[in-house]
């Protein structure tokens, strides 16, 4: 088992991480907190249910909110956001199993705002994401997504994910409409120092 606890906090440590998008609108990235509940639940009511596939708890009843909050420990959840002029933009979040044939494997989820779109701030989360999974000791990460989100596989892409698996209209959406099934996986080389953990 790799958990996050101890030796992530560490790097933690080190947000909020501030940055430019490509047009050099600042950004802040860090953890999702408490005090981030009405600014989550607006920026979920405005992203399409199509690209909320993956998202297996309801989002507008809080309980996504509340199971990542009760998580303390950062054991299984690891929630970014990001803000721009106080404005939840996106949202980043790293998954891990804490047991079982696949704890290597850290799962990832990420949401961009539809005003935000297009300045590459999925892939300022996602370098945050990736350096995340790599001090937690984990060596694999997988993003599932519909076939239509082109721009969300395109960022997988430019951080070194692949697509492993591609599979036509074999998911459906609310309205039971079908969609592309696409795994997108990446490889990692650990930090040195957590390679041993858990063992």
């Amino acid at each position: 088992m790799l958990p996050f606890p101890g030796m992530i906090e560490t790097v933690i440590e080190r947000f909020p991480v501030r940055t430019a998008l490509i047009d050099g609108t600042p950004c802040s990235i860090r953890p999702l907190e408490a005090g981030d509940e009405a600014a989550f639940r607006d920026f979920h009511a405005v992203i399409p249910d199509r690209e909320q596939l993956y998202i297996k708890s309801r989002i507008k009843d809080g309980s996504l909110f509340r199971e990542w909050m009760a998580d303390s420990t950062r054991g299984e959840h690891l929630p970014l956001v990001a803000y721009i002029d106080g404005r939840l933009a996106a949202t980043g979040s790293l998954h891990q199993r804490l047991g079982g044939w696949k704890r290597h494997i850290g799962k990832v989820h990420f949401l961009t705002h539809p005003d935000y779109r297009g300045l590459g701030l999925i892939d300022r989360l996602l370098d945050e994401i990736v350096e995340l999974a790599r001090h937690c000791g984990l060596t694999r990460l997988e993003s599932e997504l519909n076939g239509e989100r082109a721009s969300a596989i395109e960022s997988l892409a430019a951080v070194g994910f692949r697509e492993l698996v591609r599979l036509p209209d074999y998911i459906q959406d609310m309205r039971a409409q079908p969609h592309d099934y696409v795994l997108m996986g990446m490889d990692l080389i650990a930090s040195y120092e957590n390679l041993g953990a858990g063992d």
